[in-house]
């Protein structure tokens, strides 16, 4: 997703689950994910780790998300002290929260 008016759509319309350190959003669509880190979780360098954090616990757990359905991931501020391993275990336990494949 790239536009600002896909995101509020899933975000505003979509199931919502959450957990520690991260919000999932998702909508009926076509299979994309996005990703959203703010200020608030720390510095660019850190919000970047957070996001390559994300993107491959989801390329590695892809098999758990619904197919046709676009995600939207926020992270908390508390996602930068979860490390990779605590942000795959969350991420992977809220897709199965989202239901079947």
């Amino acid at each position: 997703m790239r536009l600002r008016s896909e995101y509020l759509a899933i975000q505003n319309g979509g199931r919502r689950v959450g957990g520690a350190n991260l919000l999932v959003f998702a909508l009926a669509g076509s299979g994309r994910m996005g990703i959203t880190v703010s200020r608030k979780v720390g510095g660019a360098v850190v919000r970047n780790q957070v996001k390559r954090w994300i993107r491959e616990c989801y390329r590695r757990g892809r098999a758990t998300f619904p197919r046709t359905v676009d995600f939207v991931v926020v992270a908390r501020p508390a996602a930068a002290a979860a490390g990779q391993a605590g942000i795959c275990r969350e991420l992977a336990a809220l897709a199965r929260r989202l239901g079947p494949r």
